[in-house]
């Protein structure tokens, strides 16, 4: 995924440096191995730290992996640090992996607030394994599911009456 475009003017970028998205993975892996031990003491407060972490990954979908809280810290404390971009990954695939994300913590945070340890665990669980697999392996699994359901999105229809 190298694809180093520049971005429109005035327009949001089309591609991010790939190190922003995997930085917000490491951050998602630590939050989720937390939840899961953190369920073993209490689900409450499992479901409480997976529902902010579940806003994270809804403002991830909805804003694009700049915008979202993680791409915040990345930008103003870690990329400065670092060197020049070299690599760029589109925006959409990554917006809907965190829109999967999401899905998953939605569920986890259901499922522990609902007293159903097992469900908020296998959830979270799945959340954990596609963000360390970005983090560790730079394999994104929502990323890697994005050109199917692009596919199955269903086609506007164009007038082309003049």
């Amino acid at each position: 995924m190298s694809n180093i475009t520049p971005a429109s003017a005035g327009a949001a970028p089309a591609h991010v440096d790939v190190r922003g998205p995997r930085f917000g993975a490491w951050v998602s892996t630590v939050v989720l191995v937390a939840v899961l031990l953190l369920s073993a003491v209490s689900g409450v407060a499992a479901a409480a730290l997976l529902a902010a972490q579940s806003v994270v990954f809804a403002l991830g979908a909805a804003l694009g992996p700049r915008r979202q809280p993680y791409g915040l810290v990345f930008a103003k404390l870690v990329a400065p640090r670092l060197g020049p971009v070299t690599e760029r990954e589109p925006v959409a695939p990554l917006r809907f992996a965190q829109l999967v994300g999401f899905v998953f913590a939605a569920v986890g945070v259901l499922g522990f607030a609902g007293g159903v340890t097992l469900l908020g665990s296998v959830a979270t669980g799945f959340a954990l394994v596609a963000a360390f697999l970005n983090a560790a392996f730079a394999i994104c699994l929502g990323c890697q599911i994005y050109p199917l359901a692009a596919r199955l999105r269903p086609k506007s229809r164009v007038s082309t009456t003049a």
